[in-house]
């Protein structure tokens, strides 16, 4: 039998223990912890290297059903194990996933990976700008001011947060030594443009966009900016640059991506196979192929612009709603899914999908950025920030 702290944590999750036992343990074990693709033996091996006590503690007699007792109560245990760290984290196969609390009503929306390893983000619904210490969970918010609703925030290439925020309808640069704050409101004629996400391209300037209807260029160094009319209106959404240099946005109003000429800053119209798809946002893979989350559709899109090819894939499940995109430093590419509350990777290479279901439920992820081996995510629903961890093999 059991005894001592082993005794303990199975006494302790004496329901998860019943729940494990009434399924096959390979799928229980990934159900619960979110993945599919995770086997027992994987799981059980994982917790022999890290707890080497429980292989020399037997549950029953040594039979097939004891056997499974064993495990059972292993699994158990790195599961508790995951979860006593700061935050909750648990293992997803070759990945871990995590996550830490914010101040509640906070609204995270956001992130933007530091480059001392923090984690800024924009809080929303308190008119803030948030910062993640992830090794001791704890956070620091500055303010922005009377009105301030921050959507989309990004480092820029001075190591400062940049920031569209649509209540102060402005693009705000945060000082990450002072907290000084630098404010370039838009011109007077273009109220209420619902700013959304921002981008440098490789001459310095800050491209943005606003969902109801207009896109815009801002030089810091001078604070010059240009506001453009979209084209077909309303829509505006994600937007980014490509390692060739090339600023593309999503329309989500009327479903296209448009490419912005640097020079001119005329926009060219690339609409995917699927009418009306909801393109929401865009990211760029090595190669300056852009991916595309398609949220009325359900899918992920691939654009290739030298060959002008388009692509596209329904993420699994039977509701699927693609928000965010994000292509890691190993091209393969990350979605947020509404419909299944999950991270969804998509390896072009095999062209199979992998789901992370997110531990908290309704957690409503809206935006991914990453650095090498990290993919964070704000859950706007809960007031978490989430992480992915590539692990080591």
């Amino acid at each position: 039998m059991l005894s001592g702290p082993v005794a303990s944590l199975a006494a302790r999750n004496s329901a998860f223990d019943a729940f494990m036992l009434a399924t096959p343990l390979s799928t229980s074990i990934c159900r619960k912890l979110g993945s599919r693709r995770i086997t027992a033996a994987g799981l059980c091996a994982r917790v022999q290297a890290q707890y080497p006590e429980l292989s020399r503690q037997p549950v029953s007699d040594g039979s097939e059903r004891g056997n499974e007792m064993n495990n059972t109560v292993r699994a158990i245990t790195v599961g508790l194990a995951l979860t006593s760290c700061v935050g909750r984290a648990y293992s997803l196969g070759t990945y871990a996933i995590q996550e830490y609390d914010v101040p509640s009503a906070a609204g995270p929306h956001d992130v933007a990976p530091a480059p001392d390893g923090s984690v800024w983000y924009t809080a929303q619904r308190s008119g803030e700008l948030g910062n993640l210490d992830p090794i001791t969970g704890r956070t620091h918010h500055i303010p922005l001011g009377t009105g301030s609703a921050p959507h989309g925030v990004i480092v820029g290439p001075d190591g400062a947060p940049w920031i569209t925020d649509g209540g102060l309808n402005a693009i705000v640069r945060v000082d990450p030594a002072t907290e000084e704050l630098q404010i370039f409101p838009l011109p007077p004629e273009r109220r209420n443009a619902n700013l959304n996400t921002a981008t440098f391209d490789s001459r310095g300037n800050l491209w943005f966009t606003g969902q109801n209807g207009v896109y815009g260029r801002l030089d810091p160094s001078s604070g010059a900016m240009d506001v453009f009319d979209a084209p077909q209106g309303a829509g505006p959404y994600g937007i980014s640059t490509a390692p060739s240099g090339e600023v593309y946005y999503a329309s989500l109003a009327h479903s296209y991506v448009g490419r912005i000429d640097l020079d001119t800053a005329e926009v060219t119209v690339l609409d995917p196979p699927t009418l009306g798809q909801g393109a929401r946002r865009v990211w760029p893979d090595s190669q300056s192929r852009i991916w595309v989350s398609e949220w009325n559709a359900g899918q992920v899109a691939l654009y290739d612009p030298a060959t002008s090819d388009w692509r596209e894939w329904r993420l699994p499940g039977s509701r699927p709603q693609a928000y965010a995109v994000f292509v890691d430093d190993n091209d393969l590419v990350w979605l947020s899914d509404w419909g299944s509350n999950s991270l969804t990777l998509f390896d072009p290479t095999s062209e199979e999908f992998q789901v992370f279901v997110l531990p908290s439920s309704s957690a409503g992820v809206r935006q991914l950025l990453g650095r090498p081996g990290e993919l964070w995510g704000a859950e706007s629903g809960v007031d978490k920030l989430v992480v992915v961890r590539a692990q080591s093999n």
